[in-house]
């Protein structure tokens, strides 16, 4: 391993240790959305990885199903199978969920993995390329209802404004619970008009932006989140320390922080009735050290250059690292900051000697990650 990646795994560590100091004592974790396969992105999930992941971090149980397999058609049969055998060797530790595709007999589809154990539905939209008003859609909801099993749908990137059309299927399906992923953060402000307050209907905390989950939580009452990391897309320590600490920055209290990291999930997962909603928590003002809003504002504009694999031209990562400079009352998240920004500019430095294209995925990827650190320590450290 490369120096930069070794400094990175020391300050992941460090992180790893802060958030088991974070977390209530005894908690439960489990982990809302998570994916095992390859995607036609190049992203992989690894069973024995995922596994390890939990092990390391309590997580108790997870939602999981496959990815944008190459092997998708028919109706992403084999990635359902591979899904299926996967929960079958976790002991109970993996809930599968069977992922549709509404152009290849999705109704048949989901039938042979419900009746062979899938326990939810999971649609993508984007990926998929269909409208939430789309009548085949219809079906879906009403084999849920019947069975009585969760549709997770994603409600992230890329998408157009689904509220409307996603309360007029949950209206007439309410007997169909539904996780919509990644905050709603498409149509946020829509999606929490229609279904804050609405028991069974739920959102996942699997988001990149710590300030996309301050205004979520401002929106949507704890009784309806859950937590997710998004595996392998999302990954430990981050994942976990964005939803506590914008939890934390939001007002919720350690009972509903605990409802949040398991309770609520492990309802829906057990076929509980939900929680009555009670009201968001948070405020609708996001008040920050000027030098930490600095930051988070570059760092936002480095992360692009990243995602394309191309250096820093701009500078963003140097001005976030000179914003640190600046004594105001925050020298500990500062100088935490720091440290985390030089090991990513080190390690993003190395991204044009990669060999191939898993050493480059290996060098940005660990370099998001150190990127996404900081910006959680800017944006939940108050003003």
């Amino acid at each position: 391993m490369s120096e930069p990646l070794e400094r990175a795994q020391e300050l992941f560590a460090g992180f790893e240790a802060a958030l088991r100091a974070e977390l209530p004592a005894g908690a439960d974790i489990f982990d809302a959305h998570t994916h095992l396969g390859d995607d036609i992105d190049g992203m992989a999930g690894r069973y024995d990885e995922l596994l390890a992941i939990m092990d390391r971090y309590g997580v108790s149980r997870c939602n999981v199903f496959c990815l944008d397999e190459p092997d998708r058609h028919p109706g992403f049969r084999a990635g359902n199978d591979r899904t299926l055998e996967a929960a079958g060797r976790s002991n109970g530790r993996l809930i599968p969920y069977a992922r549709l595709d509404l152009t290849e007999a999705p109704i048949e589809e989901a039938e042979r993995c419900l009746d062979r154990g899938a326990r939810g539905i999971k649609l993508h939209p984007r990926a998929q390329k269909f409208m939430l008003d789309d009548d085949r859609l219809s079906p879906v909801f009403a084999i849920a209802a019947e069975r009585r099993v969760p549709i997770l749908i994603h409600g992230g990137r890329g998408l157009p404004p689904i509220a409307d059309n996603l309360a007029r299927l949950v209206d007439t399906y309410p007997d169909a619970q539904l996780i919509i992923a990644h905050a709603g953060i498409a149509d946020l402000s829509g999606l929490a008009g229609h279904f804050a307050g609405k028991a069974g209907v739920f959102f996942d905390t699997s988001v990149w932006s710590p300030v996309d989950l301050l205004s979520f939580f401002h929106l949507v009452p704890p009784e309806q989140i859950l937590y997710a990391s998004d595996y392998p897309y999302g990954m430990q320590p981050q994942s976990l320390l964005i939803s506590l600490r914008s939890a934390r920055s939001a007002g919720l209290g350690e009972e509903q922080i605990v409802e949040l990291l398991a309770g609520n999930a492990n309802r829906i997962a057990d076929s509980e009735p939900p929680l009555e909603p009670s009201q968001p928590q948070g405020a609708d003002v996001l008040a920050q050290p000027m030098a930490l809003a600095r930051i988070h504002q570059y760092l936002s504009m480095a992360m692009p250059m990243l995602f394309a694999r191309q250096q820093d031209t701009f500078g963003a990562l140097g001005l976030a690292l000179n914003a640190t400079n600046e004594r105001n009352g925050h020298v500990q998240e500062l100088d935490q900051i720091r440290e985390l920004l030089l090991a990513a500019r080190e390690l993003w430095r190395t991204l044009p000697e990669a060999e191939d294209e898993t050493e480059a995925r290996v060098v940005a990827r660990t370099t998001s990650r150190l990127i996404h650190l900081a910006d959680i320590v800017a944006v939940t450290t108050s003003a």
